[in-house]
């Protein structure tokens, strides 16, 4: 499938085949795609919380408003973020680069995230938004239909899935083998009432 067919296609998916299981050999496949979206100075800040084990997926419906697609998709993942990422070892985000490249890039990461905590939450939501996108995409390419979800209690979910301290919850996709397409676009707004030239 090309990138235009899977933006035109990829659809939020609610119904699943609760039967079918994704192979680990497909998992690791999605998530190698997904690990190539694009992070501010490359700090690489998100986690991905990948649910397979129906019992924590059951956890998670019941925080989730009881959506079916929670349980039945083949694969729940919750997009994370590590809030410090920017200040754990640095170095190893610029490893491959030449000397002189690391030198200028590393210093600059800490400088510009310390004693931001507005600045360093947002950096989690952009990340967790890139990669979710390149995730569902994957998804569609690989014959998978998607779901991203917000309708969750945090909090809860925070513990189910015991997330760190410094880490911040995004949101979440649900993955699977769809029985039921997707309804018709409801209603999507024209370009030119979207896109605007140079200035408001």
């Amino acid at each position: 499938m090309d990138l235009f067919t899977a933006i035109e296609t990829r659809r939020s998916v609610k119904h699943y085949d609760p039967h079918h299981q994704m192979t680990e050999e497909e998992i690791e496949k999605l998530l190698s795609y997904t690990i190539l979206s694009p992070t501010s100075f490359n700090i690489q800040n998100w986690r991905f919380v990948v649910v397979q084990n129906p019992e924590i997926k059951a956890q998670i419906k019941a925080v989730s408003w009881n959506q079916a697609q929670v349980t039945d998709a083949s694969i729940v993942v919750i997009l994370c973020a590590d809030l410090k990422a920017w200040a754990k070892n640095p170095q190893r985000y610029w490893i491959n680069s030449p000397e002189s490249v690391q030198q200028q890039i590393v210093p600059m990461i800490g400088q510009f995230y310390a004693g931001k905590e507005l600045l360093q939450r947002d950096e989690c939501m952009r990340s967790c938004g890139m990669a979710g996108q390149t995730l569902m995409l994957t998804a569609k390419a690989m014959g998978y239909d998607s779901c991203p979800m917000i309708g969750f209690d945090p909090l809860a979910l925070a513990k189910i899935i015991n997330l760190p301290e410094d880490h911040v919850i995004s949101f979440m996709i649900t993955v699977g083998k769809a029985i039921q397409p997707a309804r018709p676009r409801s209603g999507q707004l024209p370009l030119k009432e979207v896109m605007v030239r140079d200035s408001f």
